[in-house]
């Protein structure tokens, strides 16, 4: 065993998920129904999704059996490796040790396959057709289309107007793997077309794109929607990352004092934090658990909590959330992923329960972090990561001046082979920070629900 790597057999591959609401103190609140704002039940949901994902979005079971021909998939590429970043602590000159999950060993180069695959399992056992959509990096829009692949399921993808021009062998990719790609805004749906007359060069968001993946999904019998983050389901499917990383820990005689992980959508810190928020709630370890989100973002350090659609149009069930607002759209020079205006539920939930933190970090800092990990690690992280690598170094560099060995853990959810053009941004000097600021966050705000 290499003193940097950390891998487990195969057959050590965790086969359950782990669903952390019943060992919650309060359990979250429902999502309720966009017109009677009553608590939306599982017909509710049923034009989305096939029953066996709503019943695992509510489940109070704690644990979730793997189907086998879900962890067949898994095993192109699960179990997979937990590194200690050791040439990084030593640029860093720092007492701290630094692991970090590697989930960029995936088919699509990044976590989000870990729910993808299941969410195609389910649904080309329920007899579905056709799976519909949103992305934005495009890094979701891969994952499904792999997955639909595997099943025979066809897939159909809106993705970001501003991602699908600046990363365009994201769409190539997805289309190896058979898949339709729009633009969002698109002139598919209602919705995007009256968007586009509003303004033909819209730069779109994550919450437009979610609408006109719906409006698709939700009229036809044999067509659903696959979301990427955000829901209870999708996050206790990337649990497979923490409860591998759990066994990693401890093959490494290591315990972590500090979790860090990127915030979006919560489904990345989410499959790593839960289980060991579990452990923590048990009382058999202490970490500080942090979540680290873009100061372009900031869903969890300047959002609300309260009950807003998880959609622009309104069509979703209202959750209640950190939000922005769900007609927030993210200024196109923000390079660095997580753009999503609504923190997940549940994650959103968890820190208001205090169980967890949350800062937020401009992208320069995160790009110049991103530099030296690559420099030392060898592996250039997608953006996203990069908060939860720029985070860990701030914490690297106060051990230095404290001197504690102070044990960090991250999940790098991806490499960035396909986001150069950020980096390039960086390098040439053009990317700039961008705070959101609290007028832009009114704005999208006004015509959030007032709901009590």
């Amino acid at each position: 065993m290499s003193q940097h790597k950390y891998l487990l057999p195969e057959d050590q591959m965790p086969t359950q998920w782990y669903n952390i609401v019943p060992d919650l103190p309060e359990p979250p609140a429902p999502a309720l129904h966009p017109g009677t704002l009553e608590p939306a039940g599982p017909d509710d949901f049923a034009p989305l999704f096939p029953m066996d994902l709503i019943m695992q979005e509510v489940t109070q079971e704690s644990y979730v059996e793997i189907p086998e021909e879900v962890q067949e998939i898994y095993k192109i590429w699960r179990p997979s490796p937990l590194f200690r970043a050791r040439r990084l602590e030593k640029l860093l000159d720092t007492p701290a040790k630094i692991f970090y999950k590697y989930e960029g060993v995936s088919p699509a180069g990044s976590h989000k396959p870990n729910t993808s695959v299941p969410q195609a399992y389910y649904n080309a056992k329920a007899g579905v057709r056709k799976l519909t959509t949103e992305t934005g990096a495009g890094q979701w829009g891969s994952s499904l289309a792999f997955a639909c692949a595997q099943f025979g399921i066809e897939c159909e993808v809106w993705q970001v107007a501003a991602s699908y021009k600046l990363k365009p062998y994201r769409k190539t990719m997805m289309e190896v793997w058979g898949a339709t790609v729009h633009p969002s805004p698109s002139d598919i749906t209602d919705f995007g077309r009256s968007l586009l007359a509003e303004n033909p060069d819209h730069t779109g968001s994550l919450g437009i794109a979610i609408s006109e993946a719906v409006s698709e999904a939700a009229p036809h019998d044999d067509v659903r929607y696959a979301l990427g983050s955000v829901l209870n389901h999708v996050l206790m499917h990337q649990t497979i990352i923490g409860e591998e990383a759990l066994l990693q820990m401890e093959m490494a005689g290591e315990t972590p004092d500090l979790l860090v992980g990127c915030t979006g959508g919560g489904s990345n810190f989410g499959g790593l934090s839960f289980p060991f928020l579990r452990e923590k709630l048990k009382g058999n370890m202490n970490p500080t658990i942090r979540c680290v989100e873009p100061a372009a973002c900031p869903t969890l350090t300047k959002g609300e909590f309260r009950y807003d659609f998880g959609d622009s149009a309104g069509m979703t069930p209202l959750m209640k959330m950190h939000t922005l607002g769900h007609n927030f759209v993210p200024d196109p020079i923000h390079a660095g992923g997580l753009r999503y205006h609504g923190m997940s539920p549940l994650v959103s939930h968890i820190y208001e329960l205090g169980l967890v933190e949350a800062i937020s970090i401009g992208q320069t800092e995160c790009f110049t972090g991103a530099l030296q990990f690559a420099k030392t690690e060898g592996i250039v992280p997608a953006p996203e990561p990069t908060h939860a690598i720029a985070a860990a170094i701030r914490e690297a560099n106060k051990a230095k001046e404290t001197g504690e060995e102070t044990v960090i853990l991250t999940a790098l959810c991806g490499h960035g082979h396909l986001d150069l053009a950020s980096y390039e941004a960086f390098l040439s000097g053009e990317m700039i920070d961008y705070d959101l600021s609290d007028a832009a966050i009114a704005e999208a705000m006004a015509e959030v629900p007032q709901i009590s």
